[in-house]
């Protein structure tokens, strides 16, 4: 048996006994970083750090408080907070008791939060803040089974009811419990069983009702295990994690910290990534590619208010870098080096001189690779990128497998792929080109829903991703759509949207969001969102400075402007997937109007809908074949 084998087969049953055993081996090492905003409210925030035996005694604390209150093993405490150290504590301390956390997204509405926490029979509520808690307080009536609601930040919350306490408070009261008795928490992580449920994550349906996947503590152990046996991150880095914890990328990172024993700096401010990272200076992170296409769109419209010159030798320097990343990927894959010929290589100089040093320093200086996953990369991004010094190491997996089936291999990683398997996981292309998975991480089903979970999970452990892909002889897997995202136009022709979206994201650096559409049509067209800061800092070059963002996507000029980038998009297409219409959205998508998931995929059936009548403009008049 390999050591890789090894380690991950003779794993613990939990994460929480992992954490038990990392707390015991590296007690006085730095385990989180967190930012407390300064006294004054003015200037940068001051960063703490807690020692791992100091983490743990926040989560004894907080596992004996939930005990005291009555949780039992595999009962629901609900976490509905963005992401902060005290969201990881919490975490650790429901796993700690026995308990299942169910995760709740904090911009949830109350209506949804409800269903979640009564479908759930959460015991517990653990709210980050007053607004948290003013939704289940509007929906009380209708959660019998929630006993309590414990806040972490109590500042304008009514904490006079006995229904509320604050996270303070249940620690205070997890300590005296802990007096008498100093074993329970010890003895309740020794009682936890591999199959025992874990989490309780509700994925955001793109309709109807979101589905609780129901995940075992054997699977973050097993997730644990298998990152640290990819080799891709050590005890000395530092990683930065602004991702929702509530989804499911997010929630995975925290597992295979705690067996590797590196040092997470947390902050999920989305706002302050930028004001982060030459603070945090991190080895690695892990993000949505929505994130690395806004820093793409920002760094092209910093150069281009710069004057044509400058945007100019910005272009080049994208060339350059691409051509770069092409060619040493290539001969990596090769020869085992990642080598290029003299002139590009000289040219990649110079341009690391005028452009790609700026950026590594705006990401701390010190990032070896970022993980990018839960919907895919446009790959002429993922090389300028990796061009620039700044190696996007995709992967993939869903909230069903436990976030991570799949990653790129360090240096061999390969841009317009998601690598390799884990160790562990086993993957099957069935006939129809859906990617079927099989390994510990993968749910036990939905919760209350056996027949949903009949359709997905087969008997002998196959789950049915509903992805569509290809597996190259050597393992690196290359997803070309959902399944369900395919469509077949009038002349029979099949579509996969999101190729096409991902290269007109390439092409364009100033759109934000594409929906490629033509099923069951003669043609394919677009509705296409901006991104404001950018589109903005055009406007003010050509004639409509001061216009707002729905005046600026109206007025012709943006449209001709697009319309240039489309004809690009088009050049590279083939004749039945060209872009013959398209329209312009007078906002963004965004989570708010339930276009986005809070992790940033699409809803496409919620876009269609809302923009309904320009896409029936489009096509008014067309002949169907």
């Amino acid at each position: 048996m390999s050591d890789t084998q090894t380690l991950i087969e003779n794993r613990p049953p939990s994460v929480a006994a992992l954490f038990l055993e990392r707390v015991e081996r590296t007690p006085d090492a730095e385990a989180y970083r967190y930012p407390v905003p300064a006294a004054s409210g003015q200037g940068p925030d001051d960063w703490k750090s807690l020692s791992w035996a100091q983490a743990a005694e926040r989560v004894h604390a907080i596992a004996a408080g939930l005990i005291d209150l009555g949780v039992e093993p595999e009962e629901r405490v609900a976490l509905a907070s963005a992401t902060r150290v005290e969201w990881i504590l919490a975490d650790l301390g429901v796993m700690c008791a026995g308990a299942a956390v169910t995760t709740v997204y904090p911009q949830t509405n109350a209506e949804e939060s409800a269903f979640i926490l009564s479908d759930s029979a959460s015991r517990v509520l653990i709210a980050e803040n007053a607004d948290q808690l003013a939704k289940a307080v509007e929906r009380r009536a209708d959660l019998p089974d929630l006993h309590h609601v414990v806040v972490i930040d109590p500042e304008g919350a009514d904490t006079s009811d006995e229904w509320v306490l604050t996270l303070a408070e249940l620690e205070a009261r997890g300590k005296a419990y802990l007096e008498k008795h100093p074993e329970v928490v010890k003895e309740r992580v020794a009682a936890i069983t591999a199959d025992q449920l874990a989490t309780l994550i509700y994925t955001s349906g793109t309709t109807g009702r979101p589905k609780g996947v129901r995940l075992r503590h054997d699977s973050w152990s097993y997730m644990a295990k298998a990152i640290a046996a990819t080799g891709l991150v050590t005890k000395d880095d530092v990683q930065y994690l602004w991702l929702p914890l509530a989804h499911v990328f997010g929630k995975v990172l925290t597992s295979g910290q705690i067996e590797v024993g590196h040092v997470t700096a947390v902050d999920g401010r989305i706002d302050k990534i930028i004001v982060n990272l030459p603070i945090v200076q991190p080895t690695y992170m892990a993000a949505v590619p929505r994130i690395f296409e806004k820093v793409y769109n920002g760094v092209a419209a910093k150069a281009r208010e710069g004057g044509g010159a400058k945007y100019k030798i910005f272009q080049w320097a994208v060339g350059v870098a691409r051509e770069y990343a092409k060619v040493t990927q290539d001969n990596f894959r090769r020869t085992g080096t990642a080598s290029a010929p003299f002139g590009l290589t000289a040219k990649h100089k110079v341009a690391d001189a005028l452009v790609y040093k700026k950026l590594r320093e705006a990401f701390g200086g010190r990032l070896r690779a970022a993980v990018s996953g839960s919907v895919a990369l446009a790959p002429e991004i993922g090389y300028f990128f990796s061009g620039a010094g700044i190696h996007i190491l995709e992967g993939y997996g869903l909230t069903e497998s436990s976030a991570a089936s799949f990653v790129n291999p360090g240096e061999a990683y390969r841009t317009g792929t998601v690598g390799k398997p884990l160790p562990g996981t086993e993957v099957r292309i069935a006939d129809d080109g859906e990617i079927l998975l099989r390994s510990p991480g993968i749910m036990e089903g939905y919760h209350g829903l056996p027949e949903k979970t009949a359709e997905v999970l087969e008997s002998d452990g196959w789950f049915h991703t509903g992805d569509i892909g290809e597996l190259s002889a050597d393992g690196y897997l290359r997803i070309t759509d959902r399944k369900k995202d395919l469509f077949k136009t009038s002349g029979g022709k099949y579509i996969a949207p999101t190729e096409i979206e991902g290269q007109f994201k390439a092409v364009c650096p100033f759109v934000s969001n594409i929906v490629v559409l033509g099923a069951d049509r003669n043609y394919c067209s677009a509705l296409i969102a901006l991104d404001e800061p950018s589109i903005l800092g055009w406007a003010a070059e050509h004639d409509l400075a001061g216009k707002s963002y729905a005046e600026v996507v109206a007025a012709p000029q943006t449209e001709k402007l697009i319309e240039g980038y489309v004809a690009r998009l088009n050049e590279g297409l083939q004749r039945w997937q060209t872009i013959k219409k398209f329209r312009l959205l007078p906002r963004d998508l965004d989570v708010e109007h339930g276009e986005l998931t809070p992790s940033l995929k699409m809803k496409r059936p919620v876009v269609e809908r809302t923009y309904q009548h320009l896409i029936d403009e489009m096509y008014a008049g067309a002949r169907e074949a």
